[in-house]
């Protein structure tokens, strides 16, 4: 593992205030990250949950265009809890979660938060029904885009949107369709086109985990798909995918990424490290080094317990000279930064 030169607990659940009264935060974690002038701007997931509880019943919000939130309440035996954070329906093996996420706007002085605003960006669409989570912010072209996690009764697809202010955002729509996660734009053009990592989610498993690399034009018609990596040690064997943005070095384009070990027994999600990958600055579905071990595991206590316990999850970085900040998700429950030598990790890849 790399040294933390630094690091410091940003966000606790108990930090963040529901977007209304009967609802709870458990969790504020995945923040998207981007430099803006002197401070540091995070789109931070909150997932909530209704305060309610009703014996025999499990309340799973849900958000109804022209009415907001709302909440059904079914009955215990009609679910199976897969883990903290999804039950299935026995009747049809469909899944729900059992919690509402949307984007809330944190800015912070570097490593400390400043305020946590009002600013949300929260569902507005169908394909937005079960929240929108887990903003990967990249500025491009004289603006902040983003994209996010849609989920929905149709799955979990990835969505762009943009803004200037973070204030006011701009919806461009589904860019990549069920199921796909982790999609990370790079922040300028390779070539003739821009280019973003993803995270494709197949039902069956004809391989392990991968990570792919697409094209675009205008960002919101994308192909050209090709697979970039699929993980080779025991800590990358559950889930991986891109972590923050990459950023361009003298070398090639430098992506951080996140593993997960796969769960050894029913109900466990399994650890989630983070590892660190050197792609061709001109082709970068090719990659010219990597970290064969974690460069980031859980070891601090809001790390190893929380909402989903053992998860480091990286989703924002900034550079800061010869360091790089970067911005994670803690069992997700927390927002954390930690602050990496860019030598000492640029030299862990072989």
């Amino acid at each position: 593992m790399l040294t933390r030169l630094s690091g410091r607990l940003l966000l606790r659940p108990e930090d963040v205030p529901p977007s209304r009264d009967d609802f709870e935060v458990v969790g504020a974690f995945n923040p998207g990250a981007v430099a803006v002038g002197r401070e540091v701007v995070l789109l931070v997931r909150v997932a909530e949950r209704p305060r309610e509880r009703r014996p025999g019943f499990t309340a799973l919000p849900r958000w109804v265009a022209g009415r907001g939130p709302t909440v059904e309440f079914l009955p215990d035996d009609e679910l199976e809890p897969l883990d903290p954070r999804v039950v299935r329906r026995r009747a049809d093996g469909l899944v729900r979660l059992a919690f509402l996420s949307h984007l809330r706007v944190v800015r912070c002085g570097g490593p400390s938060v400043e305020s946590v605003t009002t600013e949300c960006f929260t569902p507005h669409s169908e394909w937005e029904e079960f929240g929108v989570e887990d903003a990967r912010i990249t500025p491009l072209d004289g603006r902040f885009w983003f994209t996010y996690v849609a989920v929905s009764r149709h799955g979990a697809a990835t969505a762009l949107a943009s803004t200037s202010d973070f204030r006011t955002f701009d919806r461009h729509g589904i860019i990549l369709c069920p199921e796909n996660k982790d999609v990370v734009l790079f922040p300028q053009r390779v070539g003739s086109a821009y280019a973003a990592l993803h995270r494709p989610n197949g039902a069956t498993p004809f391989t392990r985990p991968e990570m792919w690399l697409a094209r675009s034009p205008d960002l919101t018609h994308w192909g050209r798909n090709e697979p970039l990596y699929g993980g080779s040690g025991a800590w990358e064997t559950g889930r991986i995918g891109a972590g923050p943005p990459p950023i361009r070095t003298a070398d090639g384009w430098l992506a951080l990424y996140h593993g997960n070990r796969h769960p050894s027994r029913p109900g466990e999600v399994g650890a989630y490290a983070a590892g660190a990958l050197l792609l061709d600055p001109e082709d970068p579905a090719r990659v010219l080094r990597r970290t064969a071990e974690p460069i980031m595991e859980p070891t601090a206590d809001f790390e190893r317990r929380g909402f989903v316990p053992d998860v480091v999850f990286p989703t924002g970085l900034v550079e800061t000279g010869e360091t790089l900040l970067v911005y994670y998700g803690a069992a997700d429950a927390c927002t954390a930064v930690v602050e990496f030598s860019r030598g000492e990790l640029l030299a862990a890849l072989r």
